[in-house]
């Protein structure tokens, strides 16, 4: 008979005004549980990095996807949002050898994926596999966001990690918008048409 595995997926990167959408996706293994999951919003920084270790040394099989500024762009953010968590269950089906059995989705609706779903609102509080696919996206977008700091140290995006801030307005205001930076959000368009008209 073959084995249940149950995956959780989550995402990170959907309000930011800059970089990608990422998601997680990890299968735990009930016989190498992991302490002290929880969502990824309620950890410290330094508790998240350790736990994001701790989960690609004994998850069963974790993924992580990302849709990028650009098919933000393309296809706005819902849909950019299912596709990198398809991506992140694709990535994990791969390291598994398999497709999961299921896939609990954090939220209200679900991405395309040939296996049986389920939507859980606020599911990062309450499946550990959630919780832990919530660290594992927030921990990888983070660390692009520290990347995106060294390229450009003038939005100060390792302060805010992108999200729409009075600081990262004002760097907007001053500096225009980045190659990273997601045009259809409107206060990113907002501010590039007042560069255009000045």
């Amino acid at each position: 008979m073959s084995t249940i595995w149950i995956c959780g997926v989550d995402e990170a990167g959907r309000g930011p005004l800059v970089g990608s959408v990422v998601a997680g996706a990890v299968v735990l293994d009930p016989s190498n549980p992991i302490i002290g999951l929880k969502d990824s919003k309620k950890l410290t920084p330094h508790k998240r990095e350790y736990l994001f270790e701790q989960i690609m040394i004994h998850a069963k099989a974790w993924g992580i996807g990302e849709a990028s500024p650009a098919e933000i762009d393309r296809i706005n953010i819902l849909q950019a949002t299912m596709l990198a968590m398809q991506r992140a269950v694709e990535d994990l089906a791969k390291r598994l050898g398999s497709w999961p059995s299921e896939a609990l989705i954090d939220g209200n609706r679900c991405p395309e994926l040939p296996i049986p779903m389920q939507a859980i609102i606020k599911g990062d509080a309450k499946e550990p596999a959630i919780s832990a696919a919530s660290i594992l996206a927030k921990v990888t977008r983070d660390r692009q966001m520290a990347l995106l700091h060294e390229r450009f140290p003038q939005y100060g995006f390792a302060q805010h990690m992108g999200y729409p801030t009075a600081a990262h307005f004002a760097a907007l205001k001053e500096y225009g918008a980045c190659e990273e930076h997601r045009r259809s959000f409107s206060p990113v368009r907002n501010v590039l048409e007042g560069w255009v008209a000045k």
